[in-house]
């Protein structure tokens, strides 16, 4: 027989009142009497909250709206909210409430309400921002700080106080399980003490495993945590500290790779390692002391403990991935180009040997793509997209190996490509780092072939009143990789270059400055020899040297083209923190870029480490990258034959074969042509074809 129930009486019904949070939109009817940080909690409004809804740490302050609201359907009364209690009280005593705020965990619903939660509030949708944009990313990290209040020890109930924490953890943050190193375990039982059983918790949820305490203070910590994103490059190494709550950078800082002695590119680091027993420990030491002073440093620039720094993501190339982590090279540096690991990896700082951070700061490596485009250009394509892009993307890691990418929602494609440390300055012969004095602007007039010239630290021309003495402290000292780039562009178009790279002679180009040198010439820059300066030239081993950088970097994004089946592309990126600082006339008149619209080239300075730093901010972003870096399909230049073609004919400044019709829209380009011995008379003009 079914028993009938009776239905319950609208007196023991719970009263309910509709709860609607801006700006997110989401709505709910809830009991009356519930606190406005467990609605939002229960309908996943972005609602801050570090101390789980005590009143202690003001995370979770909310704007209650008033009044008519015809759009969602609702009136709001002013007694919709129940009235201050004695915690907001005191905390807006002590501290202050802003007018109309309220504590989300103290403020309970009476009646239907428009909840505001302003953006201080919300965790989870902060602006990261990068050289060429603003970024909105979720905010997700992997370790938060939570306040805990731990049951004290019972005679009749024996457990442990770390059990106990776990306990607490599990009823107040829903965190099943959780493991704590050594560290952790000396400073537990004190901090309880002194926090009369109530401490803040670093907590990293990294991974689908348990949870792991990093660190422990007694009571409400005030302070914050921060990670480093740091991208380990061959020549040098980036990184940004940055707020774990909110994704900004507090500082940022770039040292050199000391690796560097070893040899300024990959393979040269790699046959150091083959031909010097140990030589792979030696750059491992290296590197991992670099990274531990640039950790110092930005702590101490930003005012903080190293303690504070609980986590770390770090991008690379394969070969300094391996060096990092203390794994030989070798294998990279021959057919197939086989790497130890491709995945992503979850590590302990210590094991890294990393001491300048938190004791038990957790590390995260991006994953690889293959055996030569390595996390670095995941980190790119994390950063850029190019596979959600409707458009044909090319996207251009420049620097000493260059990483390409070519893509869109279809298909992505990824290559290596050999430039050399050309672009950085090096191997050119007034060549220098980035640094104050350093050339970095270059143009030269058409007509009378002079050059005029900017340094780095300095905002005038060389030929504006006051140069000379804007510089008087640094002087003119070589010049930098934009600059090299930007003369030889200008000589280009100058006339004083032809399109095979050979440097006119004086009677040639009708300039002094076109000087002899043994049997070819140069191009004379700067004379600071009056002031006890350089002389800086532009000599045809420096035109060489950017010719072979730039025909390995078309070549490799025309080889992406080839595969993709496409003559041309969309747009291009610049990315990187070199390719931030080239301009893209000049570039596209080198041919170091396929030809597309100026309007089509920009800059996304240091896409890398964006994409570093995006991995720091969420969890979530770290699963796309592992997912992404699985679709994208590796071409390998080294052992692709139309490499070599397309690199021959990519010597010519800009091409040899590509008509470029876009460039030449905007540049003129003289058609000259000098003979190899520079003899006299005027340059032959090229007959069309």
């Amino acid at each position: 027989m079914t028993q009938v129930l009776p239905l319950p009486s609208a007196e023991s019904a719970p009263e309910e009142a509709l709860v609607i949070f801006t700006p997110s939109g989401k709505r709910g009817r809830f009991p009356v009497g519930t606190p406005v940080l467990t609605a939002a909690r229960q309908l996943g409004v972005d609602l801050d909250s570090v101390c789980g809804g005590r009143g202690i740490c003001s995370k979770c302050q909310v704007t209650p709206q008033f009044g008519e609201f015809p759009k969602h359907g609702v009136t709001v009364t002013e007694d919709a909210l129940s009235g201050w209690n004695a915690v907001e009280q005191r905390y807006d005593r002590i501290r202050g409430l802003r007018e109309g705020r309220r504590l989300g965990c103290q403020a309970k619903v009476e009646g239907d309400v428009v909840i505001d939660v302003p953006p201080e509030s919300q965790v989870h949708r902060q602006v990261v921002r990068k050289a060429a944009d603003d970024r909105e990313i979720v905010m997700d990290p992997a370790t938060h700080l939570h306040f805990v209040e731990v049951a004290e020890p019972d005679m009749h109930e024996p457990s442990g106080d770390f059990d106990r924490l776990v306990r607490a953890l599990r009823e107040q943050w829903e965190v099943e399980e959780a493991t704590a190193p050594l560290s952790v375990l000396a400073k537990l039982q004190p901090a309880l003490r002194k926090g009369n059983w109530q401490v803040t918790v670093a907590l990293w949820r990294g991974t689908e495993g348990p949870a792991r305490v990093l660190d422990v203070w007694p009571g409400f910590h005030e302070g914050r945590i921060y990670g480093l994103a740091i991208d380990v490059g061959s020549t040098t190494i980036a990184a940004h500290l940055t707020d774990l709550r909110n994704g900004t950078v507090k500082a940022s800082a770039g040292v050199m790779n000391p690796q560097i002695r070893f040899g300024e590119d990959l393979m040269s680091r790699v046959s150091y390692a083959m031909m010097n027993p140990g030589g792979d420990r030696e750059m491992t030491r290296a590197v991992r002391s670099a990274i531990d002073g640039l950790a110092k440093s930005l702590a101490e620039e930003a005012g903080i403990a190293a303690r504070d720094i609980v986590e770390m993501v770090f991008v690379c190339n394969p070969v300094m991935h391996h060096l990092l982590l203390g794994i030989d090279p070798v294998e990279l540096g021959q057919a197939p180009f086989a790497l130890a690991t491709g995945s992503s990896l979850d590590l302990e700082a210590k094991e890294l040997g990393l001491t300048e951070v938190n004791e038990a700061a957790r590390v995260y490596v991006l994953p690889l793509i293959a055996g030569h485009v390595g996390a670095d250009a995941a980190a790119v394509a994390l950063a850029e997209r190019p596979d959600q892009s409707e458009d044909l993307s090319l996207v251009v890691d420049v620097g000493t190996n260059a990483e390409i990418l070519l893509g869109n929602r279809t298909r992505v494609l990824a290559c290596s490509s050999p430039t050399g440390p050309a672009f950085e300055g090096a191997q050119i012969s007034s060549g220098q780092r980035a640094a104050p004095g350093a050339i970095e602007r270059v143009q030269i007039d058409p007509n009378t072939k002079e050059p005029r010239f900017r340094v780095i630290g300095v905002s005038l021309w060389s030929d504006q009143p006051g140069f000379a003495e804007a510089v008087a402290g640094t002087g003119v000292t070589g010049i930098c990789g934009s600059g090299i780039i930007e003369a030889v562009a200008e000589m280009r178009m100058a006339g004083l270059l032809d399109t095979g790279g050979l440097i006119g002679s004086a009677e040639q180009t009708g300039t002094a400055r076109c000087e002899p040198t043994g049997r070819t010439h140069s191009y004379l820059l700067h004379d600071g020899t009056a002031n006890d300066g350089p002389r800086i030239s532009v000599t045809q081993g420096d035109i060489r040297a950017i010719q072979l950088a730039k025909s390995a970097l078309y070549a490799g994004a025309r080889l992406l083209m080839d595969e993709m089946g496409v003559d041309k592309v969309d747009r291009v990126t610049l990315a990187g923190a070199f390719g931030a600082h080239i301009s893209p006339k000049h570039a596209m008149v080198l041919g170091m870029i396929p030809d597309v619209p100026l309007d089509h080239v920009r800059s996304a300075g240091n896409a890398a480490g964006t994409g570093a730093r995006i991995a720091l901010c969420s969890v979530a972003a770290r699963r796309e990258v592992e997912a992404l870096v699985k679709h994208i399909h590796k071409v390998e230049t080294a052992i692709e034959p139309r490499f070599q073609e397309h690199f021959v004919a990519a010597n010519a400044i800009p091409h040899a074969s590509d008509p470029f019709p876009n460039l030449r829209e905007i540049a003129t380009l003289p058609e000259v042509s000098f003979n190899a011995n520079g003899g006299g008379g005027e340059g032959r003009r090229r007959r069309r074809g």
